[in-house]
C-alpha cells in the first residue's frame, strides 16, 4: 500500500479519526440505527465513528471478523481498524504473571511463550497487543509490579526483548505487534500507589527506568504507551522532552506511540491543561500518535490549526505512521489478518499450549523455604489440600480478561490427576478475602490435616488483589490466613505452603511457622499441574526472586542495587545505632533478589579472573566451577554482579551484569564464564554522559544477590 498516497485523499476529520482509538462498545447502535450508550456523549457522528483508526479489547474471533467487515463496508477508503488487546501473559492459555516470567531467568522460554500468546490471540482476531510491561519496580505496594519482570534493569532488559521478539517476530503468519509501557517510569509512584506522582533525577531515569523500554525499542517493538505518571512535572503523555527527543530522535523510534486509557484528558486533572484543547495540544506536540478512548483530538484539532498552534503536517505524520503499522500487519491486503473462527477453536487451549503453560510454571515457582519435608515422597497414602487457592480456577492474575477460570487445572485436580482420586482430601479453610472474617471452616480443615499423611495449605492474594489500581498499604498475609496456618501446621508438621501472589508479600510470620514454602506466584493455566509435579519431586523448583520479598512492608521501596549511604548497617544483627536502620525491625529483607532454592545443593569455587586489570576498549573473563554436590538433578541460576568500589558520582552496592542457567546432575561440574566489558561498567555521570571510569571493580558470582565473596580488577 502507498499510505503517502492514501494519506492525500483523506480529508482533516479523517485524518484526526485515524489517531483516535475507541472501545468495542461506542460501534453499537439501537435497532434504528441510531448511535446510543457512550457514543453518544463523545459528539461523534456516524461517519467519523467508522473512519475510527483502532479499537481496544474486542474479544473472539467472530465479534472481530463481525466488527471488521461492518465498518469496512461504511468506511469510504476501506481503511481497515487495527484491533488491539490487552494480551499480557498469555491469551487463553495464561501463562504465570510477568514477574513470574522474570523470576524463571529464561529468556528463551519467555520468547516462546510469548509466541503462543501470539498465535492463540491472532487467530481469534488481535492485531496488537499491549505488552510487554517492562517498568522497573521496586515497591511491592504497587499493584502493578505482578505485569513487570522485576526489580533490576539488566533483568528487565533481556525479558523485554525476548517477549518482542516472541510477540512480533517479523510480523509474519500468527504474529501480532507489541507496544511497550509505560514510558516511563510508572513503577515508581509514590507510595506505591497507582497513577501516583513520580519525581526523579534524569541521571536515576536514565540509569534504571529506561533501559527496558529502550531495549524493546532497539528489538523493534512497532508501538510504545505513555504512562499516566508526571516525568520531571510533565505527565508522559504531554511530555515533549520525554516522547519527542528521548523516544523518537535520541533512540530513533519511529513507530507509533499512544496514550493510555482517557490520558490525554487526564492532563486537566494533573493540572497542567487549562481544558481539552490544551490537553490535545500539548500531546500532540509531544508526539503522542493516537488518543485512547477520549475525543480531545477530534474536538479540538481543527480549531488548533486554525489558529495557527498546529500544523497539518504533525496530524500527517502521525497518520502517516499509524497508516504504516497497518500496512506491516498486512491489513490492506487481508483485513482479518489471521483470524480464522474455526482454527482458533483448534489452537486456543490445545495441549501443546497447555503443557508450555505448565512448565512455564514449574520454571518460574520459588521455593523460598524447605526443612527437608519437600519434595513430598510420591507413594504417600494420603495428601490434604487446604486453602482459598487449593480449589478454583482464579490463579490467572490480573489481566487475563480473555480467560476463563473454568479453563484453569485446579490444585486439587492437578493432584487427583497424578495421585488419583482416592488419596486426595480437600478442605476449604478460609478465604483470601482481605475484609473476610469467617472462621467456621478452619475446624474441618484442622481435622482434614490431623488424618493426612501430608498437607498442600494453599493461601496468599485473591488474584484480583494486585494488578491496576490495586495498590496496598499492608502486603501482609491476612489474619485470618494465619489462624489457617498456624492450626493446620500445628494439627500436621508434614506441610508445605503453596503462595499465590502477584507480588512480594511481608511473610517473616509464615516464614517463621511454615515447614516449607513454595511460591506459585499467580502460575495461570496449568498451575495445578505445575505444583503438583514441583511438590512431588518431578521437577526440582529453579526459579529465582526477581524482586525482593521485604521483611516488612514499612521497608517498602527495597531493592538489592542500593546506595552504601555513608552510614550503611554494618550487619544483619543490627537494628539501631547510628547506622541506616530502622529501631523496630529489620534492615535488610527476608528473601533478597535472586533467591530461591531447588531440591538440591550447588558449591561453588572462589571467583577467577582472567587478568587482574582491564582496558577501556578490552575485556576480561569471570568463571566459576559449579557442583551439585546434592542428590538430586537440578538447575542453578548463576549470578554475577559487579561493584563499582570508588566513582564520580556514587554507585550501587551490586549490580547484576549477566546470568546463566544451568542444569547439573549429582557430583556434575561446570566452569561457568562471563565475558567482563566496558560497557558493563559504564553508568551516567553528573553530566548525563555515559561512560566507564577507571578504577576498582569487584565481581561477585553465586546463588543471590547476597553473595559476598568477589574478585577484584582494575580498569586502567
Amino acid at each position: 500500500m502507498d499510505c503517502k498516497k492514501l494519506l492525500k485523499k483523506l480529508t482533516l476529520k479523517e485524518k484526526v479519526m485515524q489517531i483516535t482509538q475507541l472501545i468495542p462498545r461506542m460501534f453499537d447502535t439501537d435497532d434504528t440505527g441510531a448511535l446510543t450508550g457512550p457514543i453518544a456523549s463523545l459528539n461523534i457522528s456516524e461517519e467519523d465513528l467508522y473512519n475510527t483508526g483502532s479499537v481496544l479489547n474486542v474479544y473472539g474471533a467472530q465479534k472481530s471478523i463481525s466488527l471488521q467487515n461492518r465498518y469496512l463496508e461504511r468506511n469510504k477508503h476501506k481503511i481497515p481498524m487495527i484491533i488491539m488487546q490487552d494480551v499480557i501473559h498469555g491469551y487463553k492459555t495464561i501463562y504465570p504473571i510477568q514477574l513470574g516470567l522474570g523470576a524463571s531467568f529464561n529468556q528463551e522460554m519467555v520468547k516462546e511463550c510469548s509466541s503462543m500468546a501470539a498465535k492463540e490471540s491472532s487467530v481469534d482476531g488481535v492485531h496488537l497487543t499491549f505488552a510487554p510491561m517492562v517498568d522497573l519496580v521496586r515497591d511491592a505496594r504497587w499493584g502493578r509490579v505482578m505485569e513487570s519482570t522485576g526489580e533490576d534493569p539488566y533483568l528487565n532488559c533481556v525479558m523485554s526483548k525476548a517477549q518482542v521478539e516472541g510477540y512480533q517476530g517479523d510480523l509474519g503468519k500468527y504474529k501480532v505487534a507489541g507496544c511497550v509501557k509505560h514510558i516511563a517510569a510508572y513503577g515508581a509512584s509514590e507510595s506505591g500507589l497507582d497513577y501516583n506522582t513520580v519525581d526523579m533525577s534524569e541521571r536515576t531515569l536514565r540509569e534504571y527506568y529506561l533501559p527496558a523500554y529502550k531495549a524493546a525499542v532497539d528489538a523493534g517493538v512497532e508501538m510504545v504507551m505513555t504512562s499516566f505518571n508526571t516525568v520531571e512535572g510533565i505527565p508522559s503523555v504531554g511530555n515533549k522532552w520525554l516522547v519527542d527527543d528521548v523516544l523518537r530522535k535520541e533512540w530513533g523510534f519511529n513507530g507509533v506511540v499512544i496514550s493510555d486509557f482517557n490520558a490525554v484528558r487526564e492532563l486537566i486533572t494533573h493540572g497542567v491543561a487549562k481544558d481539552g484543547k490544551q490537553a490535545a495540544l500539548m500531546s500532540i506536540n509531544a508526539t503522542t500518535d493516537i488518543e485512547m478512548a477520549t475525543t480531545e483530538y477530534l474536538q479540538n484539532v481543527e480549531q488548533l490549526i486554525k489558529e495557527g498552534k498546529l500544523s497539518e503536517k504533525q496530524i500527517d505524520d502521525a497518520v502517516l505512521r499509524v497508516l504504516e503499522l497497518k500496512d506491516k500487519l498486512g491489513l490492506f491486503e487481508n483485513p482479518h489478518k489471521d483470524t480464522d473462527v474455526e482454527l482458533a477453536k483448534e489452537i486456543v487451549l490445545c495441549k501443546e499450549h497447555r503443557d508450555l503453560a505448565r512448565k512455564m510454571a514449574e520454571e518460574s515457582a520459588v521455593l523460598l523455604k524447605n526443612n527437608g519435608i519437600l519434595p513430598f515422597n510420591k507413594n504417600v497414602k494420603s495428601v490434604a489440600v487446604i486453602g482459598p487457592h487449593a480449589n478454583t480456577g482464579n490463579i490467572n492474575g490480573f489481566w487475563s480478561y480473555s480467560a476463563d477460570p473454568k479453563n484453569t487445572t485446579t490444585v486439587l485436580q492437578g493432584l487427583k490427576n497424578y495421585l488419583g482420586e482416592d488419596r486426595v482430601k480437600y478442605a476449604f479453610g478460609c478465604s483470601a478475602v482481605l475484609t473476610d472474617t469467617d472462621q467456621s471452616q478452619i475446624d474441618e480443615a484442622v481435622n482434614l490435616a490431623k488424618s493426612c499423611d501430608a498437607v498442600i495449605l494453599c493461601v496468599g492474594e485473591v488474584e484480583t488483589d494486585s494488578g491496576e489500581a490495586n495498590s496496598k498499604s499492608n502486603i501482609e498475609l491476612t489474619d485470618l490466613q494465619y489462624k489457617l496456618v498456624e492450626r493446620v501446621v500445628e494439627a500436621n508438621p508434614n506441610t508445605a505452603v503453596a503462595l499465590f501472589t502477584g507480588r512480594p508479600l511481608a511473610i517473616v510470620k509464615l516464614n517463621e511457622i511454615a515447614p516449607a514454602i513454595l511460591n506459585m506466584w499467580m502460575p495461570g493455566t496449568e498451575g495445578g499441574p505445575a505444583l503438583t509435579n514441583l511438590m512431588f519431586g518431578e521437577v526440582s523448583p529453579s526459579g529465582r526472586l526477581s524482586m525482593t520479598f521485604p521483611a516488612s512492608t514499612g521497608q517498602c521501596p527495597i531493592y538489592y542495587n542500593h546506595y552504601n549511604t555513608g552510614r550503611p548497617a554494618p550487619n544483619r544483627e543490627i537494628t539501631y545505632g547510628y547506622c541506616a536502620s530502622y529501631i523496630d525491625g529489620p534492615t535488610y529483607p527476608l528473601y533478597p533478589f535472586g533467591y530461591g532454592l531447588t531440591y538440591s545443593e550447588f558449591e561453588y569455587s572462589p571467583v577467577k579472573l582472567s587478568s587482574a586489570n582491564m582496558t577501556i576498549d578490552g575485556s576480561i573473563t569471570a568463571s566459576v566451577t559449579v557442583k551439585n554436590v546434592g542428590k538430586r538433578t537440578a538447575k542453578e541460576v548463576v549470578q554475577m554482579y559487579i561493584r563499582d568500589v570508588y566513582a564520580s558520582v556514587v554507585r550501587p552496592v551490586k549490580e547484576l551484569k549477566g546470568y546463566k542457567k544451568i542444569e547439573l546432575a549429582p557430583n556434575e561440574s561446570q566452569t561457568v564464564e562471563f565475558t567482563i566489558t566496558k560497557e558493563q561498567l559504564e553508568f551516567y555521570g553528573r553530566d548525563l554522559v555515559k561512560r566507564a571510569e577507571a578504577g576498582t571493580f569487584y565481581v561477585f558470582i553465586g546463588k543471590d544477590s547476597d553473595v559476598s565473596e568477589y574478585a577484584e580488577f582494575e580498569l586502567v
